[in-house]
This record gives C-alpha cells, sequence and structure tokens, in this order.
C-alpha cells in the first residue's frame, strides 16, 4: 500500500461497481449488485460513498460517529477502541444504521489503518494520542477529522502538518465552536466594525496536574497499556483514565501526562473562536509574558503576535478595560480602536454546508484545506501550550518561530515536547 497515493477511495471496488452496474448479465457470480450499492434517492451509490472507520469513540468518539453515521454519503465500517464498552456499543451503532452486522471491531488502532478500503477516520482519543495516530493514518492514505485538542505539546504541530503535506491528506481539526457558537464576536470583527484589534482576554480554566492516583486492579474490559501508550508507565485508577469532561481531577483531561487540563480543553474553544475572530489563525505568538502576582491580584499570562495583539489568559478583572468592543460572555472579550476596517468576507464551510463534519466530508471529496485546517488549528493551540509554559516557569519567552523553539531558554525548550514510551515515538 503506497501511504502517499492521491485520493482513490477503494478504487478497484469502486471500479467494479462501476463497470458492474452497466454490464448486467456480463458480470458473473457471485457479485450481486444491489440497489443499495447503486444508490437511491436518499444515498449516493457506493463508488461515491467515503468509507469511514472511527479511533476513540467513547463521549466525544460517539458523537463524531453518531455525526458522520448521519451523513448519506458514508459508508461507515470499523470502529477501534480499548475498551470493550466503547467498542461494542459503536459497532451495534453502525450496524444499526447499515442494517446489517458488518462492522469491524478493532482494540489496536494500527489494524484499522491497514485497511486498504477505509478513505478517512475520525479520532476522539485521549489527547497524548492525537499526533500519533494522526501521522500514522496520514502514512497509511487516511484523511483524518481530529478532535480538539489537536497537539499536546507544540512540537507536534509542526509534525503533523508535515505529515499531512507529505502525503496528501486532508486533516481537519475538531472545534465545531469556533465558527458554529462564535458568529457573534467574529462577524463584527471581519466586518470591520471594531476597527483594528490591540487586546483579548480569555477566562477559562488552567493547566493540568499532576496524578497521584492509587493502583487498583485493572479490569478485564480495558487494555490498559494501549491506552497508556506513549505516556508514563502508571498503575491503572478508573480517575486516571475516565473520559467525564471534568478538569479538576478524576478524568484524564485533568492531568499532565494526557492533557494540558482546562486551558487546552475548554480553551481550545475559546482561543480557537478569539484568534478566529482577531484573524490571528495564520501567525504564532513571539513572547509570551509572565505577570506575577501584584497588589493582591493573581498572576497570569499574555501572549504577543507579531501584529501587536495581545492575548491575556485570565487577567484580574481590576486591570481589564471596563467595555469590550464586542464579547462573548465573559470567556472572550475583543478590544478595537474603533475605527472602521474595510470589511473581509468570514471563511466559512465549503459549499455553505451547515456542519465542520460535513466540511470535512467536501474537503475529503475536493482535496481543499478544511475550515479548521491542521496547520491552522496547531497554530492557534500554540497560545494555551505556551502560556502553560510561562505558568510551569513563571517567567517570560520569546518564541522564534523559525526553529520552532523559544530564544536562549534550554529549560523552556525541554518543554517544547515530551519523551514517549517506546515504540510511541514521532
Amino acid at each position: 500500500m503506497a501511504a502517499s497515493r492521491a485520493f482513490q477511495p477503494s478504487s478497484s471496488r469502486r471500479d467494479f461497481l462501476k463497470t458492474a452496474a452497466t454490464a448486467g448479465a456480463g458480470v458473473a457470480a457471485p457479485y450481486v449488485i444491489t440497489s443499495k450499492a447503486l444508490g437511491d434517492a436518499t444515498t449516493p451509490p457506493a463508488s461515491d460513498r467515503i468509507v469511514m472507520g472511527g479511533i476513540g469513540i467513547g463521549n466525544m468518539g460517539a458523537g463524531d460517529q453518531g455525526a458522520f453515521l448521519g451523513m448519506k454519503d458514508v459508508q461507515y465500517v470499523a470502529v477501534c477502541d480499548v475498551r470493550t464498552r466503547w467498542r461494542e456499543e459503536g459497532k451495534k451503532r453502525a450496524d444499526q444504521r447499515n442494517g446489517n452486522g458488518d462492522c469491524a471491531a478493532y482494540v489496536d488502532f494500527r489494524e484499522l489503518l491497514a485497511r486498504d478500503d477505509i478513505d478517512a477516520v475520525h479520532i476522539a482519543t485521549p489527547d497524548h494520542w492525537h499526533a500519533i495516530m494522526t501521522i500514522a493514518a496520514c502514512r497509511a492514505g487516511k484523511d483524518v477529522y481530529l478532535q480538539k485538542p489537536e497537539t499536546l505539546t507544540l512540537r507536534e504541530g509542526p509534525l503533523m502538518v508535515s505529515a499531512a503535506r507529505r502525503y496528501g491528506r486532508v486533516v481537519s481539526g475538531g472545534s465545531q465552536r469556533v465558527l458554529d457558537d462564535y458568529r457573534g464576536i467574529v462577524n463584527p470583527c471581519w466586518a470591520g466594525e471594531v476597527g483594528t484589534i490591540k487586546e483579548l482576554d480569555i477566562a477559562v480554566g488552567g493547566p493540568s496536574m499532576p496524578c497521584y492516583l492509587p493502583a487498583v486492579p485493572t479490569p478485564p474490559d480495558i487494555d490498559w497499556e494501549l491506552w497508556l501508550g506513549p505516556a508514563p508507565q502508571q498503575p491503572f485508577n478508573p480517575g486516571r483514565c475516565d473520559g467525564n469532561f471534568g478538569t479538576g481531577g478524576g478524568s484524564w483531561r485533568s492531568y499532565i501526562d494526557y492533557s494540558g487540563g482546562s486551558l487546552t480543553d475548554w480553551g481550545a474553544h475559546h482561543f480557537g473562536g478569539a484568534i478566529f475572530a482577531a484573524d490571528l489563525r495564520e501567525l504564532q505568538p513571539s513572547k509570551v509574558v509572565y505577570h506575577p502576582a501584584a497588589n493582591g491580584h493573581p498572576a497570569y499570562v499574555s501572549v504577543e503576535y507579531p501584529n501587536a495583539v495581545s492575548i491575556h489568559h485570565n487577567r484580574p478583572h481590576p486591570l481589564r478595560p471596563e467595555k469590550p468592543s464586542v464579547a462573548h460572555g465573559d470567556a472572550i472579550r475583543i478590544y478595537g480602536d474603533g475605527v472602521k476596517r474595510e470589511a473581509k468576507a468570514v471563511p466559512l464551510y465549503r459549499n455553505g454546508v451547515g456542519s465542520i463534519y460535513a466540511d470535512f466530508l467536501e474537503c475529503v471529496k475536493s482535496r481543499e484545506k478544511p475550515f479548521r485546517d491542521i496547520e491552522l488549528a496547531a497554530n492557534t493551540m500554540m497560545s494555551p501550550h505556551m502560556i502553560g509554559i510561562a505558568y510551569r516557569l513563571e517567567r517570560s519567552l520569546e518564541w522564534d518561530r523559525q526553529t520552532q523553539a523559544f530564544k536562549g531558554d534550554a529549560e523552556a525548550n525541554r518543554l517544547v515536547d515530551r519523551a514517549r514510551r517506546e515504540p510511541w515515538i514521532i
């Protein structure tokens, strides 16, 4: 299998179906071309469907699966999860939609990616797996819809972008809120109504924490070694791997080994919406400024972009301007100079489709870059990652985009990435 092949979804099978549809009696048994294969008013012919599988089928993975199962141009054939329950439930949903029992179920994602007939995958595993699985999927010739936060470290973003470009893959980040939920701030900013944007405030929780949960017996319904994968070897505890959406403890989202905490979890949405509204998606911060606690106010961190725009994380209210130009509740506050600028067209999903899932499928067909292309998503995630490093080190930093490193700070550069257990090296 050539991982860099152009988009030719299951070409031999699809060419056969097209030929068989016109050949009639000339097709020998045992092939039977059903009306379902040829398509009808509600379902495209098999030759035009995108064959998909899902990796990580619990919680958000189940939601993503449900969205793709609802798309008439998707043929859903495989699920993968290290937990028996999620795997079985994911297979059941696919089988019910397909009207058969053919959906394959895997424990190891590498077996799913090895299938030549799968065109695209959606990935919704814990964050520490995102880069490894996305790069592997690209090498295997699969397009990828990847749940946010797309990256766990600063180094992962460029590696994922490189894999997508090298193998000609469509890789879409998965924050539906960036366009769907934040139009109230996006539209006036792109219309030029707030003028030149100078500052943004984002209120969201902080970084993840170490995990000290005690060991308990590993239940038989989880492959714990494969769940950990590249993360440090640790004993099983259900609170360590629980997929609930809390970040205060008792979920993988809470802990350093697997996630960036609220700062990157909900932060992926809030930073995503704010950075999109301010049209910063193609930029990377040049400075990270640590503001120590002072005058009764807690410490906070800002990132500064090359165009002089600053984003402040949890800047104390007394230090913030009284009235933002536009705001999304108290989560995002944007301050412009009020001098009206020329309007720009807001980037939207391809062909006017109504969801980020449909946008991904449109781009799988057209080979265009999706709304939340992996490069834009990775750039966006750099801000919360850098902020987390500044909190950890309690100092300001400068970033060199060309070298993808902090200037003159060896300790900070050790935090650009993290060690991974073999064989999960990228």
